[in-house]
């Protein structure tokens, strides 16, 4: 019985061998993003974005935001995963924000305030982000990182609230009339409803670009079905690989309106 069972594990050897390649780097992924942040979340009381604060409060510069972009990416690189635009994505980010050098920006997922610091020093002298977070906790943690790479209130204004709370009052609100630039990196299921209602509130106008991370991994299908159907964007998709990681696929997705045809 013994020598069945052992007969029947060695033909499923090469089948096991062959998942475990391809797929080698999820199973990497999964071991810095999840098993990792278990055991540190364990054993320091803190949360994988405290940690992550302590680390840049330590290695960055005060005032500099290049520091600060570069302590996270060494963080997120050699010491544990954390999901932000990165510096590969980040540099497409970066050109085209300067291409369209935006006055009203529109950030939806702060998170720890790495993509708000990148946006935020790309814009021209009067611009203004708005950057939403429905995390308080991270939304504490953003502020000080935001307020640490040296910019205020008049730059960078950081709204706690679920988006789709948050959306439909930036004009009585905030007294926002067009958005210029909206870059989306918060949960993927809310892309399409999200988009939708910035077009319903007339946030959108004739060349406003929407920018959005993370559509092919985890992917954003209901987003791509409906900006391929919708017929109101000319559209793109930048291709690069998962921030920080080797061998996954992923991109950003590059809209432009052009109105209600």
């Amino acid at each position: 019985l013994v020598h069945r069972y052992a007969s029947i594990a060695l033909a499923f050897l090469p089948l096991l061998l062959t998942v475990i390649i391809r797929y080698r780097f999820y199973f990497v992924l999964f071991y810095r993003a999840i098993l990792i942040r278990i055991w540190k979340d364990c054993v320091t009381g803190l949360t994988r974005e405290e940690r992550a604060f302590q680390y840049v409060l330590t290695h960055a510069t005060p005032g500099d935001p290049e520091s600060i972009l570069e302590a996270f990416d060494e963080w997120c690189s050699k010491v544990e995963f954390i999901s932000n635009i990165g510096p590969k994505k980040g540099k497409i980010l970066d050109r085209l924000l300067l291409e369209q050098r935006p006055l009203t920006v529109l950030e939806l997922g702060t998170h720890c305030g790495y993509s708000t610091i990148r946006i935020a020093r790309a814009l021209p002298l009067g611009a203004r982000l708005y950057s939403v977070e429905m995390d308080q906790r991270n939304a504490a943690i953003a502020e000080k990182i935001i307020r640490l790479a040296g910019f205020d209130d008049d730059t960078v204004e950081l709204i706690v609230n679920p988006s789709d709370e948050v959306i439909p009052r930036l004009r009585s609100d905030y007294g926002l009339e067009r958005l210029d630039f909206v870059f989306m990196d918060h949960w993927k299921k809310c892309y399409r409803p999200d988009l939708e209602l910035l077009e319903g509130c007339g946030l959108l106008g004739k060349g406003s670009m929407i920018v959005a991370d993370n559509v092919l991994f985890p992917g954003a299908p209901k987003f791509l079905r409906y900006i391929r159907k919708c017929g109101l964007y000319e559209w793109k998709i930048h291709r690069a690989t998962l921030e920080y990681s080797r061998g996954i696929r992923d991109g950003m997705a590059e809209l432009v309106y052009q109105g209600i045809k």
